[in-house]
């Protein structure tokens, strides 16, 4: 049965190729369905920084997708490559067989990480990195002949994707209540987010070292012979935006380090520019010792997921006598597939000549200087950025917590023609980056206009 007669139709367009007859099949992900079919925010179409409705209305994109989309919508370099690639060879198996791009790549991203990452292992999402680097984290301690290195360490409000392990290593609530079922063994730090100490902070916030103490106490607790791994976002992203305070990844890097426990940076939105280099472990000088990435790897076009991991990690699996024997029990149909790996080597030419990652470190004042504009606008109660990243956080309407910031959402794609990003009470953003001056001023008068006029 057609919904189209069910809602207020926004999108109305002589070509109904673009516009589906029944929305009603479709489970979507991390979306409220039944309210959305009601009052459908649809996009058929993309280019640069917009997006376009079936209509042929002009979204500004205000999150980059969902964080992926840094070289823009649509590059003609990227969709030749994708398009190429399909003529040639559309997929080849990842398991004891290869394909020359899935080397190159392979080249391209370690000569592009810290030193002493010279090897990457290919998935399809972020979800399948974080997997893969807790898998390899657990077995890797293993193949030391240390088989008592299994405990691992995520954070509160952590994101790790939404496979078990990632869940299990998250700390979003919201992410794990309805499943209850994780991996044993598992154990949290506090998240850095104090709104009394820290608000309105720019860039990094001054407290929080302090709560670093927390993973000394559970090693004391615990024993270091015991943690195999602590899984970290340099910058929290999908809980809103939490900024690492200043010195914190330092004291948590320098206590893994003394006490032999693999530290994992979970870069599927940090990596690729979002802080104006290519990795956050180099905007923050740290060397981790695995780096999950995805999203920006080749700005979203092709579902894909890497980990970068160090040398001495990998090595470890190479010591095997017989050369014959399965190094590593894990890996995905789709690992490394041709398409994505076009995609993500021609998205590498584009940051490479545009100097994306440059351009974003350029803009980072300009757009610290934007965002924080809207303190004193109505409801908010802070606001914080570093890079091309910001959050607006909201005062929750009473007894209705997260309700305001979904209406944001609502009004400003339908009103302001503006793709926001949501997640509890706070609104993030992450444009593109070939975002210009002048669409920065936009996203956020636009972003004003929506919080003055929203309940």
């Amino acid at each position: 049965m057609s919904l189209l007669g069910s809602f207020k139709n926004p999108f109305k367009s002589n070509d109904s190729s673009h516009f589906p007859n029944d929305l009603e099949p479709l489970w979507m992900p991390f979306s409220a369905n039944k309210d959305f079919k009601k009052n459908p925010r649809l996009i058929s179409k993309a280019k640069g920084m917009y997006y376009y409705t079936p209509s042929g209305e002009k979204i500004l994109d205000g999150v980059a997708g969902l964080w992926c989309c840094n070289a823009g919508h649509n590059r003609e370099e990227i969709v030749e490559a994708i398009k190429k690639q399909a003529e040639e060879l559309d997929f080849a198996p990842a398991f004891n067989m290869g394909h020359p791009k899935s080397f190159e790549l392979s080249s391209r991203l370690t000569q592009l990480a810290p030193e002493g990452f010279n090897h990457v292992f290919f998935g399809n999402s972020g979800s399948e990195a974080v997997e893969s680097a807790l898998k390899i984290a657990l077995a890797y301690w293993r193949e030391k002949g240390q088989n008592e290195k299994t405990i691992l360490i995520g954070r509160k409000r952590g994101y790790h994707g939404t496979n078990f392990g990632g869940l299990s290593v998250g700390g979003i609530e919201k992410n794990r209540d309805q499943f209850k079922k994780f991996l044993p063994e598992v154990y949290h730090l506090s998240d850095t987010h104090n709104l009394q100490k820290n608000a309105f902070s720019k860039g990094q916030p001054i407290w929080g070292e302090e709560l670093t103490k927390e993973l000394e106490d559970l090693i004391i607790e615990h024993g270091s012979e015991k943690i195999a791994a602590v899984i970290i976002e340099p910058v929290a992203g999908s809980t809103g935006v939490l900024i690492p305070p200043k010195n914190y990844l330092n004291k948590i890097k320098k206590i893994c380090t003394e006490n032999n426990i693999l530290l994992i940076f979970d870069e599927v939105i940090t990596g690729f520019g979002r802080l104006g280099k290519a990795f956050a472990s180099e905007y923050f000088n740290i060397t981790p010792d695995l780096i999950c990435l995805a999203k920006g790897i080749n700005s979203g076009t092709v579902p894909m997921g890497a980990v970068l991991v160090q040398d001495e990690i990998y090595n470890a699996f190479m010591s095997k006598k017989d050369e014959k024997v399965i190094d590593l029990f894990h890996g995905y149909t789709y690992s490394a597939h041709p398409l994505a790996c076009a995609a993500s080597l021609a998205t590498l030419d584009v940051y490479k000549n545009d100097n994306l990652f440059e351009r974003a470190s350029e803009l980072s004042f300009y757009w610290q200087e934007a965002v924080h504009s809207l303190k004193g606008t109505r409801n908010v109660i802070d606001i914080r950025n570093l890079g091309l990243i910001g959050a607006v956080e909201l005062e929750p309407m009473d007894g209705k917590p997260t309700r305001r910031a979904y209406n944001v959402l609502c009004e400003a794609f339908h009103d302001q023609k503006t793709l926001l990003r949501v997640t509890g009470d706070i609104i993030a953003l992450s444009p593109p980056l070939i975002i210009a001056k002048e669409q920065i001023d936009q996203l956020i008068e636009n972003l004003k206009i929506t919080l003055q006029k929203t309940e």
